[in-house]
């Protein structure tokens, strides 16, 4: 009997994480931006879900999306935890089969991902309303998706982009600081950081779900901003690799929805252990759960981004997704 055909049948048996010291894991290693719809990878790792599949996987932080992109088509990641889709849709409509999504992150104001808050502190601390930052500082979540959807929301609200006010992007792990120290009047960010900023007084939130507000323009609709994502290459190359991988997130995306301890792995991105109960989340959903509704959302959020020039060509959104 071959190795692989011991392994699968280990792996049928549910027996592979006793057997593991006789057989070579299958070694991946995936892109992690630190956004709180990474915290299926940490759930996955933690709870040995990757190694029931045979799975050894290394998660490497990357701090903007489009390096995610670059270590995809270098060839020095296997997929990303958390991968805005904008990206994506670009990097597909230029080089085909580069990366397709397994899971996606519905968001909204019910689902919160994406939103504005205003410093507590300065001129803007009073304000109700995004119209109202007409002349504000504004700090925003690096890569280009994040400043198109920040600068959308705000020209949906009668703002124009440096005639009204000024917008700096800055990675992550700063906003919190910069809010704090009154650097910047307002910042469109994401989860957890937007909460950590709440829970620290240093902003308030004015409005979230910005994208499914103004972009798609019901605010029920679900904004499939980023998602969990596969290599083509590995998918081709390496399928039984890539459908194991998947029964491991789909596991982890599961315990999301279900589990309220699966919001400890929170703590993976500096969030306060008493604040991991309150961190909001998107609603993540693996691609065999999609439904016509969802597709119609997700293509009409793509659609905007080409019809922007943030996606360099027209693209169906159904090219770049595979169920399992």
């Amino acid at each position: 009997m071959k190795l692989t055909t011991l392994k699968k049948y280990f792996l049928v048996l549910g027996l592979l994480s006793h057997f593991h010291f006789a057989f070579a894991l299958d070694k991946l290693k995936i892109g992690v931006f630190p956004a709180s719809s990474s915290v299926p990878f940490y759930i996955a790792t933690e709870r040995g879900y990757f190694k029931d599949e045979g799975l050894e996987v290394e998660g490497i932080p990357m701090n903007t999306h489009q390096i995610q992109v670059q270590a995809l088509v270098a060839g020095e990641i296997d997929g990303c935890a958390n991968l805005v889709t904008l990206e994506a849709a670009n990097i597909n409509q230029r080089r085909p089969d580069t990366v397709t999504f397994i899971s996606l992150n519905g968001a909204n104001s019910k689902y919160l991902t994406e939103q504005f808050l205003v410093s507590n502190v300065g001129p803007y601390s009073s304000i109700k309303s995004l119209k109202e930052l007409k002349g504000a500082k504004i700090l925003v979540a690096p890569g280009p998706a994040n400043v198109f959807a920040a600068k959308a929301s705000l020209k949906a609200v009668g703002l124009e982009d440096v005639k009204d006010y000024t917008m700096t992007e800055q990675a992550m792990g700063i906003h919190v600081g910069a809010i704090l120290a009154g650097s910047f009047d307002a910042a469109y960010t994401l989860e957890p950081v937007a909460s950590m900023i709440v829970k620290q007084s240093a902003g308030k939130r004015i409005e979230g779900g910005v994208i499914a507000t103004y972009i798609l323009g019901k605010t029920e609709a679900l904004a499939y901003v980023a998602g969990g994502a596969l290599a083509v290459k590995l998918i081709t190359e390496k399928p039984d690799v890539a459908q194991r991988y998947a029964k491991a997130w789909a596991r982890a995306v599961k315990d999301v929805a279900t589990d309220p301890k699966a919001r400890d792995y929170l703590t993976k991105f500096q969030v306060p252990a008493d604040m991991t109960s309150t961190i909001p989340l998107a609603k993540l959903t693996m691609l065999s759960e999609f439904k016509a509704n969802d597709y119609a959302d997700f293509q009409k959020f793509i659609n905007f981004g080409v019809e922007t020039g943030l996606v360099k060509g027209p693209i169906d959104v159904k090219t770049f997704v595979k169920s399992y």
